[in-house]
This record gives structure tokens, sequence and C-alpha cells, in this order.
């Protein structure tokens, strides 16, 4: 078993484990990816206040998201596709985190269906739901997730149409990988990810395949979207989808302050600050960036989340300074999933805790709900206009 003390040690062996065409999807971005490497490199520019003699003993992580206890303010967000890269992906990341104490966010475009989860989990999850134009497949996408005790839902509202992500287009992706000479020779060295594969049931689109209407290639995650997808998305049909859905809602994809203030006007009760992991807009400004802007913009009126770019719980202790609520990883359990399946999910989730906890303590802090730029960041003057 190798020894695992950081997140990118998960991502070394999740690369040499899963198809190539998967592990493209998760670690890229759209176009020339800009914005994916500036999500994660913006974080360095923040430097954190270190603090001596103070006691820190009986520290704690636990906080709230949206009324509901967590370990930590740390989600685990919607991500397409997992089941493919570890097989029942779903299950197992849901598992994990449902053991840990964190949300665990079940993406529409799912290899396990949301029955699938429901079934093999005992406390409730959150689910995610694109804006579709099928009203009739969209409602009943919500009485799904009402009927698995789903206790949040997540509306994602920056993907009315697909960004272009270069490798998605030459990997040829699809759920399950269509058989080509390229994806051939790439599977012949993915042995034990190709057994496990055969040992499941679950290889298309759970969520999707036997409950939409007119998919024409249900293993096409481009396809379904291009068709499916909803181009003419505004804040009338947001609030529409509020008025659907009695429990918590989530609206991921903020990115601009003027749409903060149109989430609060529909009745969302979070926020969060996205940029879909710069998988949509190349060029954007990262979500670390634009959190200070969004915040000024609604203050304590709704909780602002953010995701995109976090790799470690010192990326997690840098936005909760900064003044985020909580936040999300996705890239950061994907490669647990990939490297060792609920074990590695777990893994990631430890060593994000371990970071927080020992960064937090060495900067004299001992609750999580007590972080506030003043007294976890080094002064404005130092860092010039960044923040």
């Amino acid at each position: 078993m190798p020894v695992i003390t950081e997140i990118e040690d998960l991502r070394r062996i999740y690369k040499r484990r899963v198809p190539k065409m998967f592990y493209d999807y998760a670690e890229s971005g759209s176009w020339t990816e800009q914005t994916f490497r500036e999500n994660s490199s913006d974080f360095d520019k923040l430097y954190l206040r270190q603090r001596i003699a103070v006691d820190m003993a009986g520290r704690s992580t636990a906080s709230k998201m949206i009324g509901q206890d967590v370990a930590m303010p740390v989600a685990l967000a919607p991500v397409g596709l997992t089941g493919m890269q570890s097989a029942d992906g779903e299950i197992k990341a849901a598992r994990a985190a449902e053991k840990f104490g964190v949300p665990y966010t079940l993406s529409t475009m799912s290899i396990c269906s949301i029955e699938d989860v429901a079934e093999h989990t005992s406390k409730p999850f959150w689910f995610q739901v694109y804006t579709l134009k099928d009203d009739d497949f969209m409602k009943r996408l919500f009485a799904r997730a009402s009927d698995a005790k789903c206790s949040a839902l997540v509306i994602t509202v920056d993907l009315q149409i697909m960004g272009q992500r270069h490798k998605d287009i030459r990997n040829g992706l699809s759920a399950p990988p269509k058989f080509t000479a390229a994806s051939m020779m790439n599977l012949s060295t993915k042995i034990p990810w190709g057994l496990e594969m055969l040992r499941t049931k679950r290889r298309f689109f759970g969520n999707i395949v036997g409950h939409a209407a007119g998919v024409a290639d249900p293993s096409s995650l481009a396809s379904w979207t291009n068709g499916a997808f909803d181009p003419s998305l505004n804040w009338e049909r947001i609030k529409e989808f509020r008025s659907w859905w009695d429990g918590p809602l989530i609206l991921k994809g903020i990115l601009d302050p003027e749409d903060a203030k149109q989430a609060l006007n529909v009745g969302a009760d979070a926020i969060v600050v996205s940029n879909h992991g710069g998988r949509q807009l190349d060029g954007a400004l990262s979500s670390i960036r634009m959190l200070p802007q969004i915040l000024d913009a609604v203050g304590d009126k709704i909780e602002v989340h953010l995701d995109s770019g976090i790799r470690s719980g010192q990326d997690v202790l840098k936005a909760l300074a900064m003044g985020a609520h909580a936040t999300y990883i996705g890239r950061a359990y994907v490669y647990g999933l990939g490297a060792m399946g609920e074990a590695g999910v777990t893994r990631a989730l430890e060593v994000i805790h371990k970071e927080l906890d020992t960064s937090m303590a060495l900067c004299g802090e001992r609750f999580v709900g007590d972080l506030s730029r003043d007294n976890m960041l080094i002064p404005r003057d130092f860092m010039g206009d960044w923040l």
C-alpha cells in the first residue's frame, strides 16, 4: 500500500490506473485551460498569518452547510461520469462522504442512478440538476430526488451550452468507452480497471437511460448536452425551478456579483461561486478571485460556498478566511476514487481534514467559524489590489 500524504499522491496513482479519456475528462479545462490552471494557482497568492503561543486544545473543524451538521465545511461536488473512474464510483464516493460526515452531491450525469445511491447509503445526499428543455423529465428528476430523500437540490446554472474541451473531443469521450484502436490500446494497460467494470452492470448514464425520451446516443455526454440543455435559461425559469422544490436549493456556477444578487431574488438558500472547474468559459477569473466581490454584493443574506481549484486543506482554509461559508472538492476526491475506490475517497478527505486542522492551529485559530481575512491572511498592502 503506497503512503498517501497529499492529494498529489492520489493523482499520480489515479493517472496510472484509469483510462486516459476519463483521466483527461477530470484533469482538464476548456480551450487553453488558463482558468483551469489559475483556479489552483491563485490560491498560492494568498499567504497565511502564523501565530504562536495560542491555546490550541479542543480545536474543531465542525460546521454547518445549509443547516446540516458537517465534520468540516467541505462537500463533495457533483462530478459526471464518476462511475467510469471506478466501478460503481458514485456509490463508493457517497458511502465515503457519509462515513466521514460531509455532504455528497450526485450529478445528473452520473453512471449510478439516484435510486442506486439511495439504496446503498443510509443518510440523505444532495442531488445536482442541469437546466434542461424537457419539463417532464426535469420534474421527474425533482420527484426522484424527493423520493430518494435528497436533503438539498443543487442547480447548475453555468452550463446552458458546453464549453469546448479539446481533450474530450480528441479522446472520443463516452460511457462506456467506444472501442477504437486508440482506446483499445490504452485500455489494454488498465486491466484492473477493466475487470472491475466487467463485474458491474452500471456503465451508462443511470439517471438518463430509461428515463429521458429521445436520447439518440446514451453513451455520449456531448451528444446529450447539445440536444437536451436549455440555451434559453433565464431567471424566471430558475424561479420556476424553485417552486418545484420544497427543500434547500443551491445555485452552482455564480461568478458575478449581479448574478449573486439575482440568486437572492429567486429564493436560493446558498450559492456556489464556481466557474465549473475551468471547464466552461476559459479566460474567466478564478473562483477565489471573484469571491470577495460576490461577498460584498450579498453580505450575509445567503450562504456563499466556493468551488473550483481546491486541492488541499490549506486551500479550504484560505477560502474560509476570505469569507466563504463552505467549500467543495471535485477533482481531489476523484483522484482518490480512481486510485483506490471508496478507500481513496476516504483518504482524500482525511488528507484535506488533516491539512485544514493543522494549518488552522498554526495560524492560532481553534474553530473554522472564527476565520477571517483580518486574523488569517497577510495584510492587504502586501498583496496590492488582489483582495
